[in-house]
C-alpha cells in the first residue's frame, strides 16, 4: 500500500465518520479506484445503516475499469482473507450501450440512439398506443 492511499483512506473514513464530504487528489496510478472501493465497502459492512455507494465516471471505459476493480476486490476478500460476503455492484451506462431493440441498436450515435429510443418509450407515445388499442 502507498503512503498516499493510507492517507487518502484516513481523509475518507473521517468524512464517512462525520457524514461529511470529502475532496481528495491522488497522482495517476496510485490506486485511487481500488482504494476508495476498498475503504468505501469495508465502511458499509461494518456501518450497513449507511446505505448505497454510488460510484459516478465520465465514461463508459472509466466505469468498466471501476466494475473491474470491484471484481479482483471480491476476488480477493474471499480467496485470500476468507470472506465471502455479497456486494452488488451494477453499471448503468446509456442507451447505446444498453439498448436491446433490434432496429434501434443498430443506429450510428450515441443521439440517433437516444432520439429513436425517445419515439419509442416517451410517455405521450406509451399514452397514444394505449389509447388506439
Amino acid at each position: 500500500m502507498y503512503p498516499e492511499q493510507y492517507t487518502y483512506m484516513l481523509e475518507l473514513k473521517h468524512s464517512l465518520d462525520a457524514k461529511g464530504h470529502c475532496l481528495l487528489e491522488m497522482p495517476t496510478g496510485t490506486g485511487k479506484t481500488v482504494t476508495l472501493l476498498s475503504l468505501i465497502t469495508s465502511y458499509q459492512l461494518q456501518h450497513p445503516e449507511v446505505g448505497k455507494l454510488v460510484y459516478c465516471t465520465r465514461t463508459v471505459p472509466e466505469m468498466e475499469k471501476v466494475l473491474e476493480e470491484m471484481q479482483n476486490l471480491i476476488r480477493f476478500r474471499k480467496e485470500e482473507l476468507g470472506v465471502d460476503v455479497p456486494i452488488l455492484a451494477l453499471g448503468l451506462s446509456s442507451r447505446k450501450n444498453m439498448c436491446i431493440h433490434e432496429v434501434v441498436k443498430e443506429e450510428g450515435s450515441r443521439e440517433s440512439v437516444d432520439a429513436r429510443c425517445r419515439k419509442l418509450t416517451a410517455s405521450w407515445v406509451r399514452e397514444r398506443a394505449v389509447d388506439n388499442q
